[in-house]
């Protein structure tokens, strides 16, 4: 497919995006609409449109990526069943919460059970994790784009990101979440449907039958599920359980970008439907999302397509979609195009809009009443979403500098670091109801934890017998992070036990 028809396809898709912004904001574009969607989104919406946001480029990609190395395979898939109790602990145990405390951003929970600097703290965390990761999201598609449009007409890599981010904001600047309830809901359809569509591509591409396409993957050499040979390796299957688990309730739980599509929902028990069914959805996507990767090597290896070259190192995230664009035919081509701008730009503009509304509510307390009905409210919301779109920009331009890694194996790496210390300080909340903490000692124990926790991986293999900290780096850092709060801990107040 030429890059011409490339860009053609993005224009007019992001001019539909555009114009159902408009539609859906021309009413309401106020705060109330853009940091909860008036608090009545349909759950089933909600659920489906948050697949897209939870599943990103990342897994369009990297994952399927990933399949061809011996070590790996479908260990992933591993990490996917963590997730999904992940998914269960969220619904059962911390939305209930959210809701019985009738929140607007997720952070204020601190505030009230551990103190104001304790709640800047959480929410500066959050500012700084979800930029880092929905940075490196973006960073693939656009890293595609590139290398098969942009470089053509020789645009720089910096202004295809401004191109990417502008398009971003441009429709989500108005209606905020209202807009992306809708929004992800379309993107979501094209995301599931381009997985099914290349895999009946791809057979066909290979004179496969379904029943001839599973008996082709389950015999490969790319699709072992579970490592429980050498627990000292990344890929045996507790570790990669148990790092699941945890960092779900992280990245989602305790994140106030997916969190805050579930607090739309009118009532704690349509947000439990809306998790309960994106948790069955998510497991079995990703199921396809790894079989397709079998399906592609398997595709390579018979027509000698070799994984590409980036600066003399392979990059398996370009495999689907070097055989996307360049060996199959336009349609599966295009199906490929807008599967992957789907999965990335959900995640991207579900993002920006989590960033600034954590930053209008934590930081500015734009839900206070007293803060309401001030002027230029929404305009300074509006300054804001700027701001972190350029922040964003900025990232991606420091990344694409350093990066010689899968960008899925980086994400999960950062996420260890900077989620852990918010397991922590949730753990401490909801567990140790008698005690509170010394306030202003918080932002410390913070820093260090994540110091610690970066010494202990760099020397794991010392330190334990060739033991090798992987996912599960996330608990460790969450148990330090608990500890250091523990030290610092006070008797409770009646006013400060939830």
């Amino acid at each position: 497919m030429s890059s011409g028809t490339i860009l053609a396809i993005i224009i007019i898709y992001f001019g539909i995006l555009i114009l159902i912004s408009n539609f859906v904001s021309k009413k309401d574009s106020s705060n109330d609409a853009f940091f909860k969607a008036n608090k009545n989104a349909k759950w089933y919406l909600v659920a489906f449109g948050m697949i897209g946001t939870a599943l990103s480029g990342v897994t369009f990609i990297s994952v399927p990526g990933e399949v061809g190395n011996p070590d790996l395979q479908f260990k992933y898939f591993q990490f996917v069943l963590g997730n999904a109790i992940g998914f269960i602990i969220i619904a059962t145990v911390l939305l209930p919460l959210y809701y019985r405390m009738n929140l607007t951003s997720i952070y204020s929970y601190i505030e009230q059970r551990l103190g104001v600097v304790s709640y800047k703290t959480a929410a500066t965390i959050f500012l700084i994790s979800r930029t880092i990761g929905s940075a490196f999201r973006l960073y693939l598609v656009v890293i595609v784009l590139q290398r098969f449009v942009f470089d053509e007409y020789n645009i720089p890599f910096a202004v295809t990101v401004l191109i990417s981010l502008a398009l971003i904001f441009a429709y989500t600047y108005r209606g905020g979440l209202k807009t992306i309830i809708i929004t992800d809901t379309l993107q979501t359809f094209f995301l599931v449907s381009s997985v099914f569509l290349t895999i009946i591509f791809i057979c066909n591409s290979l004179d496969y039958s379904f029943t001839e396409a599973f008996e082709a993957v389950k015999n490969s050499n790319y699709s072992k599920v579970f490592f429980y040979e050498d627990y000292l390796k990344g890929n045996y299957v507790v570790k990669q359980i148990l790092g699941g688990i945890f960092v779900t309730i992280a990245m989602v739980g305790l994140d106030q970008d997916l969190m805050q599509k579930n607090l739309s929902c009118k009532n704690i028990g349509e947000a439990q439907k809306n998790m309960f069914t994106f948790t069955g959805i998510f497991v079995i996507i990703n199921i396809f999302f790894l079989s397709v990767g079998a399906l592609l090597y398997l595709y390579a290896e018979k027509n000698g397509i070799s994984v590409p070259m980036v600066d003399g190192v392979k990059r398996t995230d370009l495999l689907f979609p070097e055989i996307a664009f360049n060996h199959l035919n336009i349609i599966p081509a295009v199906v490929f195009l807008l599967g992957l701008t789907a999965a990335t730009f959900a995640t991207t503009d579900s993002a920006l809009t989590a960033l600034t509304t954590s930053f209008c509510v934590d930081f500015l307390g734009m839900d206070k009443a007293e803060n309401q009905n001030k002027p230029n409210v929404v305009r300074t919301r509006h300054l804001v979403h700027v701001a972190f779109s350029l922040l964003m920009f900025l990232v991606i331009i420091i990344f694409n500098s350093l990066n010689d890694k899968s960008v899925v194996t980086m994400i999960f790496k950062v996420a260890s670091y900077t989620y852990g210390p918010l397991l922590g300080l949730y753990a401490f909340g909801l567990f140790m109801k008698s005690k509170t903490v010394h306030d202003k000692l918080v932002p410390i124990i913070c820093i260090i934890s994540p110091l610690v926790c970066f010494l202990l991986a760099k020397n794991s293999a010392a330190l334990f017998g060739d033991y090798v900290i992987d996912n599960e780096l996330i608990i460790v850092n969450g148990i330090i992070t608990f500890i250091g709060l523990l030290l610092i801990s006070k008797p409770a107040t009646s006013q400060t036990k939830f």
